[in-house]
């Protein structure tokens, strides 16, 4: 897998008793936001509970995030990246308890490097009846990959278009601040970092996908392999093709950062 590519960025519970303690302890420790069969605890759930993404995204690159308050879409589109852009097989079963939601880092800094065997060593390391069930997960998997990325492509559309109308109309707010214009611009930074993020992550499954793929045709030849090597191409053309470009930024020159 290549190296990551740099942004271009658009401007403008059981015995109560026994159990308590580790508990309380897990909770002070490590922030705990798992529930019962890998949901996240509702106590845990707010409205902005993905507003980080964005924060991330701009800090990874050495850029502020936009003080306003996010809008439903984009609340929403940050709603539906996380699961984008979290790791395949994040939440395996002895996690569901003891909180697996995290922040996760942007790839324009992401510790260690992305490893795209680690997914297809899980998969075929992990204990399954046959080796049809692991052609099977990874069918699966693919499939609410492209199932999640559908109605994130739609909003991602909708916020991006929408963020080039906050662009134009830059120019004909009266009485416009510096920091106003700062928040603005930043906002458009954020929600075009988010979509790329999410394409890099796509791409990155992709890969990985491949990879198990490959290991599960060499080690257990089956007809089924064809459906999946389907849907994988299916998968890299959606990351390839998102059909979200970023935009010039307000002076009319992409930015590029490096690092």
């Amino acid at each position: 897998m290549s190296a990551v590519s740099h942004p271009v960025l658009i401007r403008g519970g059981a015995a109560r008793a026994v159990l308590l303690m580790p508990i309380l302890v897990t909770f002070a420790l490590g922030g705990c936001a798992g529930g019962d069969f890998g949901r996240t605890r509702r106590d845990f759930v707010t409205d902005d509970m993905h507003r980080w993404i964005g924060a991330e995204a701009t800090g990874s690159i050495g850029l502020k995030a936009s003080a306003f308050q996010l809008t439903d879409q984009e609340r929403t589109m940050r709603d539906m990246a996380y699961p984008l852009i979290e790791p395949p097989h994040a939440r395996p079963a002895w996690k569901s308890v003891f909180g697996d939601y995290q922040p996760i880092a942007a790839p324009w800094r992401q510790q260690p490097p992305f490893d795209r065997t680690a997914y297809g060593k899980l998969l075929i390391d992990e204990p399954h009846r046959s080796h049809a069930s692991r052609y099977n997960e990874l069918i699966q998997d693919v499939r609410n990959d492209l199932t999640m990325f559908e109605p994130f492509q739609f909003t991602a559309a909708r916020v991006l278009e929408l963020d080039q109308k906050r662009n134009a109309s830059l120019k004909y707010i009266s009485d416009l601040s510096p920091r106003e214009r700062e928040d603005a611009v930043a906002r458009m930074e954020e929600n075009s970092l988010i979509v790329q993020w999410v394409q890099q992550c796509l791409r990155r499954r992709a890969s990985s996908y491949r990879w198990a793929l490959e290991r599960l045709v060499i080690m257990a030849p089956d007809g089924i392999a064809a459906d999946a090597d389907r849907l994988i191409a299916e998968l890299e053309a959606q990351a390839n093709n998102i059909g979200l470009v970023a935009r010039p930024p307000a002076q009319g020159a992409a930015v590029v950062r490096k690092g």
